[in-house]
């Protein structure tokens, strides 16, 4: 079991899948949303949440304020246990209008289809063996889902080397816990550019 932090679902316990997942733990986490609360990314932002598992960020973030929040996990098992979660949080957020999407999806297949929604917050904490050319693969393919400020938020080993960001986008922050290292980069002018060139494609065809 792992808890929520803060927020309205402050202390309520979430199941965590039994094998190959390593959920954020408190510490990591309170770090990462005390940064993102600071500065506005969270209440009443949309937040995705790519390799899941317990669903303990994105969870986090409703208790903490979003009003959207989509989570990926390529396990049947876990998107299981995140609907369960799900409920639990839901639950606690005192008749706000909170929008809560589960996909059972790899996350690369994820992004490389059209997004419904344009998120402020996206968390990447992949397996520690992702491949780094998949994961600066699947950062590319975030253009087109993000807010053209959003924040990403990349969690993994502490011997990985930096993501590749995609250019226009900035490294925002690093910071080591123990075995986790944590890099965020704000997106810069280029998203913002990519979705009107995508907008005006659109408009074309029609």
């Amino acid at each position: 079991m792992t808890r929520i932090v803060a927020g309205s679902a402050k202390g309520r316990k979430l199941k965590v899948p039994a094998t190959k997942t390593r959920p954020t733990s408190e510490k990591v986490r309170e770090a990462i949303f005390s940064r993102l609360c600071a500065r506005g990314f969270i209440e009443g932002g949309a937040v995705l949440d790519l390799f899941a598992g317990s669903g303990a960020l994105a969870f986090e973030a409703v208790s903490r304020g979003a009003r959207l929040a989509t989570l990926v996990d390529v396990s049947a098992g876990a998107v299981k246990l995140l609907r369960d979660n799900a409920r639990v949080v839901q639950d606690s957020v005192d008749g706000r209008d909170v929008e809560i999407h589960i996909f059972n999806a790899k996350a690369y297949n994820f992004v490389k289809e059209e997004s419904q929604y344009i998120y402020d917050v996206v968390f990447i904490d992949p397996p520690y063996n992702y491949e780094n050319e998949h994961l600066n693969a699947l950062l590319e393919g975030l253009i087109g889902h993000i807010a053209s400020d959003a924040m990403i938020i990349v969690e993994r080993d502490v011997r990985s080397p930096q993501p590749v960001w995609p250019r226009g986008w900035n490294l925002d922050d690093e910071r080591t816990y123990g075995d986790t290292r944590v890099w965020s980069a704000q997106a810069g002018a280029d998203v913002e550019d990519t979705q009107e060139e995508t907008i005006s494609s659109k408009n074309t065809r029609t």
